[in-house]
């Protein structure tokens, strides 16, 4: 009778699963739609003209950044040049020859140097070596907090005490109080993998979301410590209750932002990853259907070397638990309640 019981509910299951996984697919790009860290339209122009040597458009870009005080741009673009530039930069290096002072050019170079001594064998002495050249670029520009958040991931490699961070810190916010880059370095220092603990992590970033603007992504930084914690593998009932409360917060900055708007993306994709964590397969799905195509390296390269996979994957899986929990004779993809139904998701 047990095996008899076991079989039925086996096939009910998959019956569900064929008739409702189709239509939760509403609203969702085709895997093949679906792109990894694609750059916005003004990215994108300077990383294809110096993919063919010509560093020009990323100077322009980068200065229209600065001259503006667009800080959040500015971070991810020198971010996202520099990696470009870790396996192809000869257009660096012809724009520091063409302007050695270029403050752009410099906080280009800062970064990379950074990135490379970070994936050192000799990680800290090689930091320290680079130290210079962070101290150049935070010359280039006093305004500018971009080389201070070089400086925050810096120090954390370099195990500066806790009051030489303190005083980096208060020299990046003096700049801009709300980065988000800056923040994001800040509780990577306080995290458990680092110098501080959960509890820390979590408090800097429930505090600091509190203080943010409307519509800051500072108010993702709960998610982000909330997805450090579930790394781990193991939670309690009081960090379940400060995870699903940063997620909460995290789907109403997200509701901020419209659908498929790829500013957010990566706010979006760390959410669901944490969304998924927790069970909570229709906000889960929801998210992904506010992603649309835009899949982001982090945070799915915690879990694996094929990020753009593991979206996918956890796409797929994300619609057969819906899929497989839906009545015969009901409907699919309608939200039932965020915090219905939990459950762990395989491979997270």
């Amino acid at each position: 009778m047990v095996c008899t019981m076991s079989l039925l509910t086996a096939l009910i299951r998959t019956a569900r699963m064929i008739r409702h996984t189709p239509q939760l697919s509403d609203g969702l790009p085709p895997d093949e739609a679906v792109l990894l860290d694609a750059p916005d339209g003004r990215l994108g122009p300077a990383l294809v003209a110096a993919a063919l040597g010509e560093y020009e458009p990323a100077a322009k870009v980068l200065a229209t950044t600065r001259e503006g005080a667009e800080w959040e741009n500015r971070d991810r673009y020198v971010t996202r040049l520099a990696a470009f530039a870790h396996n192809r930069d000869q257009w660096l290096t012809d724009w520091l020859a063409a302007a050695p002072r270029d403050p752009d050019a410099l906080v280009v170079k800062a970064e990379l140097a950074v990135r490379k001594a970070w994936e050192s064998p000799a990680r800290a002495e090689r930091l320290r070596e680079v130290g210079p050249l962070i101290d150049a670029a935070a010359e280039g520009d006093h305004n500018d907090p971009v080389p201070w958040r070089i400086a925050l991931d810096h120090a954390r490699g370099t195990h500066v005490t806790h009051t030489a961070f303190e005083s980096l810190w208060e020299q990046a916010v003096r700049r801009s109080s709300h980065h988000y880059g800056c923040h994001v370095a800040a509780l990577q220092y306080l995290s458990a993998q680092w110098y501080g603990s959960h509890r820390e992590c979590f408090d800097f970033a429930e505090e600091a979301a509190a203080d943010a603007l409307p519509g800051s992504l500072v108010q993702a930084l709960p998610v982000r410590a909330a997805f450090a914690q579930l790394l781990t593998g193991e939670t309690t009932s009081v960090q379940d209750d400060r995870i699903d409360a940063a997620a909460d917060l995290a789907i109403t900055l997200s509701g901020d932002y419209a659908a498929g708007d790829s500013w957010p993306a990566e706010v979006r994709n760390l959410l669901t990853y944490v969304l998924v964590g927790r069970g909570r397969w229709e906000d889960a799905l929801e998210q992904f259907r506010l992603i649309g195509p835009y899949a982001t390296s982090f945070p799915w390269t915690s879990v694996t070397d094929d990020p753009l996979g593991q979206f996918l994957k956890a796409r797929d899986g994300v619609r057969i638990q819906i899929a497989s929990a839906t009545p015969l004779r009901g409907g699919a993809g309608g939200r039932a309640g965020g915090r219905a139904g939990r459950g762990r998701f395989g491979g997270h």
